[in-house]
């Protein structure tokens, strides 16, 4: 049996439209792209919005960065080549959820325009939110959790985003949120306006 070639693979449309899935839910789908240096607080922040996105009675799910790649992308190393192929994969998965009539938060440091800008084309100009958590590296470093600044200051960890391989921050991002200048609560609450005004009915 042959492997087959995308040129003899067909689109098979349903029968279900996305504006009908998103109607039955009652809101609009949409991605929000957080991208930040490690320890910005990416993550909490993605999870924090989650849970008040539930509470209002919205469909949602957050993919992360680390929990990805436990399944999804475990395959994938940290090299240039592999982390575009990570934030690719990221992108269809967003895609076919938006297209599920789900919101989408995900968390990744996607430090490369390039990819965001593909990202962004692969999803929909129309429901791609590029949020940047712009909190300060001194701050990412001081933080550390993972220990891996130490790592990388110390030459024990190659390509390491904000030490030894660069951070392009996003030139017109829907949203700056400085997490060393803002609260948890606080910053839930700036993210929860950008939806309303998308608009999206992130309240009853």
């Amino acid at each position: 049996m042959t492997q087959e070639s995308p040129l003899n693979l067909v689109w098979h449309p349903g029968h279900v439209e996305r504006s009908e899935r998103a109607a039955r839910l009652g809101q609009t789908p949409v991605t929000l792209w957080l991208t930040g240096l490690s320890a910005a607080g990416k993550s909490t922040l993605a999870f924090a919005l989650e849970r008040a996105l539930h509470e209002r009675g919205r469909a949602c799910y957050v993919l992360d960065g680390d929990n990805v790649r436990h399944g999804l992308n475990r395959n994938l190393g940290f090299s240039p080549a592999d982390r575009s192929e990570n934030i690719r994969r990221i992108a269809e998965v967003a895609r076919l959820m938006n297209d599920a009539g789900l919101i989408v938060i995900t968390a990744f440091i996607s430090p490369w325009r390039a990819d965001r800008v593909a990202a962004r084309q692969i999803i929909g100009a129309a429901s791609f939110l590029e949020v940047h958590v712009s909190t300060p590296l001194a701050v990412c470093e001081a933080r550390d959790p993972k220990g891996f600044y130490g790592q990388a200051r110390r030459g024990e960890l190659a390509d390491f985003t904000g030490v030894s391989s660069p951070y392009e921050a996003p030139e017109h991002a829907a949203l700056s949120i400085d997490t060393a200048q803002h609260s948890l609560a606080d910053a839930v609450d700036q993210l929860l306006q950008l939806l309303a005004q998308a608009p999206i009915a992130a309240s009853r």
